[in-house]
């Protein structure tokens, strides 16, 4: 009799020893499958793969390690109370981070977590007589790569691994960028063009490979006083990103916030992302981590609010300021801000025409205001005014966000710091942590052209052409108002001033500042100059997890 194998839940890692529950497989034969199809087992293999992608970026997992590890976010204890976390957020911005913290061991257990149910996938799909079976295992081999390649990044490593139950092999350095490679290049001719970012496809792993002979001089030697960028990885970087540029099937986005709105799953754009949309199961809290506790910016749900998250440096928002030679970046770059509503204080607005501004928002905040738990009406319409800390129990606290944040006492309050809300609040969100409808983005087009860019400029100093790719970039965000003017000049500073620009809140930063040699840098409240923190401690759960085998996973050097 014909049995199929469907996973019902995974949530052990890459090792059986390793801090992690059993894995749990269903095993269903014909007469049990109740009318289950092929295509409907297959399936089922294959979305358990990538379930994981939401979590892993959720906001306090990879984009907090990623993020306020940089010079673009900061995490203060905000007013005493809130965010203290046992330090965590400090120690993650000052790169005193150790082997205890939950957001990095989080992220780890996800990752590993990925892995574990790309391989079961792949043992699982071969059982299966359906037409998808072969590309269904080229996208979970694919993935594995897509999670080990995270690992690398953030850890160092990558774990080698084809039989569930079997050990897996840990690969650093050249073998690990050797691995990932083969991997990558193994599963792209099974790989479709037409499933849209949710799922990997062929211009996703343009794209990944990409990314990994970009970043493959910091991987073959980590702790390197200068990176040597391989000519002929450079080689690669172009070519794969040209593959993306000329197939056609990506567009640059007028509109640049559009991107990050709830309906982005369309966006001709983005490549590849972790979808997350309501009817998925996802979360918003992308939207909501960075806002005010007092923003509410839903007048359907008035428990859907901010949560006083991070901002941006001061370091950071300067280095917009004097790009555009001291003048307001939200006049200039389409990117740094989009008004959405400009209704004066103490008015009233219609619930359909209440939007929130996006991009980095400053000063004074206005907004719905909430009373005794419920907004204050006017007829039909909701009243808007000046915002204070009512939820924070400081009712004559403005809502004014200033650029000065940091970790003293008065660097923490409520109000510090300009904040970001890139990710559209979404319209279903009843308490601002749940629902989500906007996909987080991993892989869009326009990093294919500033990676082709970086490559032009490290392989042979070509500032024409990477300042041609760089200006086509900036050209393309002209739906609110004009584009931000072109560049004259180009040099590898100028380019990782720009990808800050357009990838900020995208959790990109931490992995950029390694590459440019910016990560041993000073800003604000961080001074930590030791290289050895170029990547993360591997959780000290994973350590004690496979103690019983003597060598096999070794804490990384300053940990």
């Amino acid at each position: 009799m014909k049995k199929i194998l469907i996973i019902s839940f995974i949530s052990c890692a890459l090792l059986t020893l390793n801090s992690c529950t059993d894995l749990v497989e269903k095993v269903l034969d014909e007469s049990s499958a109740s009318g289950l199809t092929d295509k409907q087992a297959a399936d089922g293999s294959l979305a358990p793969v990538y379930a994981q992608l939401p979590n892993i970026f959720l906001h306090t997992n990879y984009f907090a390690i990623q993020e306020i590890s940089s010079d673009e976010a900061i995490l203060p204890y905000r007013g005493g109370t809130d965010w203290g976390d046992n330090g965590i957020y400090l120690a993650m911005h000052q790169h005193t981070y150790t082997s205890t913290d939950p957001n990095i061991r989080n992220t780890w257990l996800l990752l590993t977590q990925g892995i574990s149910r790309a391989v079961t996938a792949m043992s699982a799909l071969p059982n299966i007589n359906d037409t998808n079976a072969k590309t269904y295992i080229a996208e979970a081999r694919g993935m594995r790569a897509y999670y080990n390649l995270l690992l690398l990044d953030l850890f160092g490593l990558v774990f080698s691994k084809e039989d569930p139950n079997g050990l897996s092999v840990i690969l650093r350095g050249e073998q690990a960028v050797e691995y990932l490679k083969a991997e990558f290049l193994a599963v792209e001719p099974s790989l479709l063009t037409t499933v849209g970012p949710g799922r990997l496809t062929k211009g996703a792993v343009w794209g990944l490979l990409a990314r990994l002979h970009l970043n493959a001089a910091v991987y073959r030697d980590r702790y390197a006083n200068s990176f040597q960028f391989k000519p002929e990885d450079m080689d690669k970087v172009v070519e794969y990103t040209d593959k993306i540029i000329n197939s056609g099937q990506y567009s640059l986005s007028a509109d640049y916030f559009s991107m990050f709105n709830s309906d982005n799953n369309s966006n001709k754009e983005l490549i590849f992302v972790g979808e997350q949309r309501a009817e998925l199961n996802g979360h918003n809290r992308m939207a909501y981590f960075s806002l005010s506790g007092d923003q509410f910016p839903l007048p359907a749900f008035p428990a859907a609010n901010g949560t006083d998250g991070p901002a941006i440096t001061p370091d950071f928002y300067q280095s917009w300021v004097q790009a555009n030679d001291g003048k307001d970046p939200a006049g200039i770059d389409p990117r740094f801000f989009k008004q959405n509503w400009t209704m004066p204080a103490d008015s009233c607005i219609a619930a359909d025409k209440f939007e929130m501004n996006r991009g980095i928002l400053r000063g004074t905040q206005y907004g719905l205001i909430r009373v005794n738990g419920a907004f204050v009406r006017c007829g039909n319409n909701y009243k808007v005014g000046k915002l204070f800390n009512v939820t924070r129990n400081r009712p004559t606290l403005a809502v004014n966000f200033t650029e000065q944040v940091n970790f003293t006492v008065v660097g923490s309050d409520y109000n510090t710091g300009y904040r970001v809300l890139k990710y559209e609040f979404s319209k279903k969100s009843s308490s601002g942590r749940n629902l989500g409808d906007a996909d987080l983005v991993i892989f869009r087009l326009a990093d294919a052209y500033l990676m082709r860019a970086e490559a032009k400029l490290r392989k042979s100093n070509d500032a024409a052409g990477a300042l041609a790719d760089v200006n086509t970039v900036r050209a393309a965000r002209k739906a609110v108002g004009t584009p931000a003017p072109a560049l004259t000049s180009m040099t590898l500073d100028l380019l990782f001033r720009e990808r800050g620009f357009e990838f900020y809140w995208e959790a990109q930063r931490r992995t950029d500042m390694i590459r440019f040699g910016k990560y041993e840098g000073t800003w604000t409240e961080k001074t930590n100059n030791d290289p050895k923190k170029r990547i993360f401690p591997i959780p000290q759960t994973a350590i004690d997890g496979a103690s019983n085998l003597v060598g096999y996973l070794k804490q990384n050097d300053s940990y």
